[in-house]
């Protein structure tokens, strides 16, 4: 007999066998111990017991982006996990940042006012219904202008706009496009800053609409995020932002300047439809969600048609972030049938962006945008007598409206 480690040894015959006064498991007591009043014997470790981990395998960056969460948890707890609102993540990083970066804008563009008229809020020569700047004060922090963007067919280089300062109406002290445009004016003759489909994203036009999107982000976006993960969120936040401010441009009115986080914060609504889109079974009372995202999108589109606001923004910005959520929603699917479904919804999703994107933008700078939709007008205009039933273009030309 060979002995081992005092544990287990090999016969004469070469046959492996264990020590039979071994305990069972190896870190319990020893035989012999005191036995309890109830009968029976205490177990005693002589070191804690440790959880072990279960072991997962690893996923690639793109696994968790695109959502594919299904080797990480059993389909049960993941479908538990959906009706519980458990996300991919448990707290909104990018929701947070975006926030406090918001509402420093917002300061900053108080203070711009401030600085022109002696009050963070317009009151003269007309009154900003959301208790903000005054338009050119907007449109010298970064409002999507299209003036500002390109030059426009009947629009001179030399043409005037009221100054930061003016408070008279009509208005008294004029500036050059330039000035008013800001950031350094234009790098060549004509107007240039692309950048204004970026810049109103973090621009508010005054207090009460930075108030209802705050309300809006920690609502739906905080839960989109959760749901998507902070990388997915952030594609489909600034794809959804950039694509409402790109539609906006092509059809809104020009001499209306917009500023908001709407066209992203719709783009996170979407999510909340494409959730329910594939996941009807699963998710709690998905009739009672889809009443009140259809009545979200009511008011969505009634608050669009107030000054400073843009209903373009918001519904390219739903309209994008349909897509770019189909494309990385974490879907669970219970059957092989689904899955090969949402894989192929999936794909034919990814090149729809891109072509929207590059159409858009093709139609904006390269001929009047107008012709391509005429009726577009009106999803962001309520035609009244008074602005020319939307024909009137919000930019006077030598005394003259001009018109679209």
């Amino acid at each position: 007999m060979i002995v081992t480690d005092n544990k287990d040894y090999y016969d004469e015959e070469h046959y492996y066998a264990q020590d039979k006064q071994l305990p069972l498991v190896d870190n319990a007591a020893g035989f012999g111990r005191s036995v309890s009043p109830a009968g029976f014997q205490t177990l005693d470790y002589s070191d804690p017991v440790k959880d072990v981990p279960v072991q997962q395998k690893p996923r690639s960056l793109l696994s968790r982006v695109l959502g594919r969460d299904d080797g990480k948890y059993p389909l049960e707890q993941r479908i538990e996990n959906k009706r519980r609102g458990i996300g991919r993540q448990r707290r909104p990083y990018l929701v947070w940042a975006l926030t406090a970066v918001m509402i420093s804008v917002f300061i900053y563009e108080s203070v711009v006012n401030w600085q022109a008229q002696r009050t963070p809020f317009s009151f003269k020569p007309t009154v900003n219904p959301m208790l903000g700047p005054s338009s050119s004060a907007l449109i010298h922090v970064g409002a999507r202008f299209v003036p500002c963007m390109k030059p426009i067919e009947g629009v001179p280089l030399n043409f005037a706009l009221p100054c930061l300062n003016n408070t008279a109406n009509p208005p008294t002290i004029a500036c050059s496009l330039s000035d008013v445009c800001g950031f350094g004016g234009f790098k060549g003759d004509e107007p240039d800053q692309w950048f204004r489909f970026f810049t109103p994203i973090f621009l508010h036009a005054g207090l009460i609409h930075l108030a209802l999107n705050m309300i809006a982000h920690f609502v739906i976006s905080a839960h989109a995020e959760r749901e998507l993960g902070s990388v997915a969120f952030f594609i489909l936040y600034f794809s959804a932002g950039v694509f409402g401010n790109v539609l906006g441009a092509n059809f809104a009115i020009l001499g209306s300047a917009s500023t908001g986080a709407s066209g992203a914060i719709f783009g996170t609504v979407a999510v909340e439809w494409i959730d329910l889109a594939f996941h009807w079974k699963i998710v709690e009372r998905p009739v009672r969600r889809l009443v009140f995202l259809i009545i979200d999108i009511v008011i969505g589109v009634a608050i669009g048609y107030i000054p400073y606001v843009d209903n373009f923004a918001h519904l390219g910005g739903l309209f994008m972030g349909l897509f770019v959520a189909t494309i990385f929603f974490p879907v669970i699917s219970r059957t092989k049938r689904h899955k090969i479904i949402t894989l192929i919804v999936r794909i034919a999703a990814i090149p729809i962006p891109i072509i929207l994107f590059v159409v858009l933008t093709r139609n904006f700078y390269t001929g009047n945008p107008y012709s391509a939709c005429s009726f577009c007008r009106y999803l962001s205009c309520f035609p009244t007598s008074s602005n020319n039933y939307c024909h009137d273009s919000g930019l006077i030309i030598n005394g003259t409206q001009l018109n679209t």
